[in-house]
């Protein structure tokens, strides 16, 4: 009789559950993930919060970090890293045409950069791409090198004033303003953004190629030969013995012939 009672009593809460009804991956939300993951008293399982680090990654358009998903999940930093780091193992596998990397101080999901050239086919037959002017690009080099600098110092440096390349670079959201230089006029300062970064796939500054490099680079790009090496360079790189300069005159006034001696 009580268990009939039970059943009896338990059956009004059953009929009160909303239905069950289906929901389409683009709606559903980050909250909603986390709501549905039915973490208990015990702590959530790693495969939950793995599966939910891994869409709150997809879903975000700027690079998130460890600190901001742990706040959001109130779980600990250090769990959070473990799974980061899990998941970007897991996508760096080569059945997987996404990789989950850490880019400009959080994690970002992108394109593997061996899949690039049948994605930027792709990306070219939907819309054109965005380009930069050479001067553009020549100023955004010497921004990225030499930053903090004001414009006066980047036309020294280029040879020309380019106060519209600036302020394309400014629209596109690739540069900013640093504040002023304290000296005559105080001319504006200019830095990089977080988006010069992103747009690079860069995780910060330290990553950009030396000159040493870009020289390289320049040099294959034109077919060049290798810079000859001075004569004292070649000398000790075939493995010859290098005299001091000073010894030079002597030994030209050795190898001179004597006055009246013929061949």
């Amino acid at each position: 009789m009580e268990e009939l009672e039970q059943e009896t009593a338990a059956a009004p809460a059953a009929e009160e559950m909303p239905g069950a009804e289906e929901v389409s991956a683009e709606e559903v939300s980050v909250e909603a993930l986390v709501e549905s993951a039915a973490w208990d008293e015990s702590g959530p399982p790693d495969a939950s919060v793995r599966a939910v680090i891994e869409a709150i990654v997809y879903v975000t358009e700027e690079p998130v970090n460890a600190t901001q998903i742990a706040q959001a999940l109130v779980l600990p930093v250090e769990k959070v890293e473990r799974l980061l780091a899990e998941l970007a193992a897991e996508f760096s596998r080569p059945e997987h045409g996404l990789i989950i990397r850490e880019v400009a101080g959080g994690y970002k999901m992108g394109t593997k950069a061996e899949h690039h050239e049948a994605i930027r086919a792709f990306a070219r037959s939907l819309k054109p791409p965005l380009k930069l002017s050479l001067a553009a690009l020549e100023t955004l080099a010497v921004i990225a090198y030499k930053q903090p600098i004001t414009a006066p110092e980047i036309g020294e440096i280029r040879g020309v004033q380019g106060t519209g390349v600036l302020k394309t670079l400014l629209d596109r959201k690739l540069i900013t303003t640093a504040g002023r230089k304290n000296v005559i006029g105080k001319p504006i300062l200019y830095r990089t953004t977080k988006d010069f970064l992103l747009q690079f796939g860069l995780k910060d500054l330290a990553e950009l190629p030396t000159l040493k490099e870009f020289e390289e680079l320049r040099r294959l790009a034109f077919n060049e030969d290798p810079v000859e090496l001075e004569p004292a360079a070649a000398a000790a790189d075939s493995g010859e013995e290098v005299l001091p300069e000073e010894a030079l005159p002597e030994q030209a006034a050795e190898q001179a012939p004597e006055p009246g001696a013929h061949g």
